[in-house]
């Protein structure tokens, strides 16, 4: 089975107003009725996919938790970065993370998906 990882740190600044520090664009509805993280989430669904690791900061954790529970999604972890450095340490994060579960180990297969892409 294939573990998606969603990628969402990111404090979306460059979009501002629509997009804040502290409520990125991830988590706005701008083109639908959905997040753009919601829709990066629904676009995984069970059977074909594990539940989801989230990868986020810490100020978003809270929001990840509600916006996942609007889906009635619940995530295979949610790992909060202390402190946000890009891309590569959080798919390694999320990588050892898989690798501790029992579905995981050395050949499990990820997905890494960003959370603020619209498709």
């Amino acid at each position: 089975m294939i573990t998606p990882v969603i990628l969402c740190g990111g404090s979306g600044t460059r979009l501002w107003p629509l997009s804040r520090a502290s409520y990125p664009k991830q988590f706005g509805r701008i083109l639908g009725e959905t997040s753009l993280f919601q829709a990066s989430v629904a676009r995984l669904p069970p059977p074909e996919f594990a539940p989801p690791i989230i990868v986020t900061g810490a100020e978003f954790r809270f929001i990840v938790t509600e916006q996942l529970a609007a889906l009635g999604r619940a995530p295979g972890a949610v790992l909060v970065e202390p402190e946000g450095r890009n891309t590569a340490p959080a798919v390694l994060a999320a990588a050892l993370r898989l690798a501790e579960t029992a579905e995981g180990g050395p050949d499990a297969l990820m997905l890494v998906c960003p959370s603020d892409h619209a498709i």
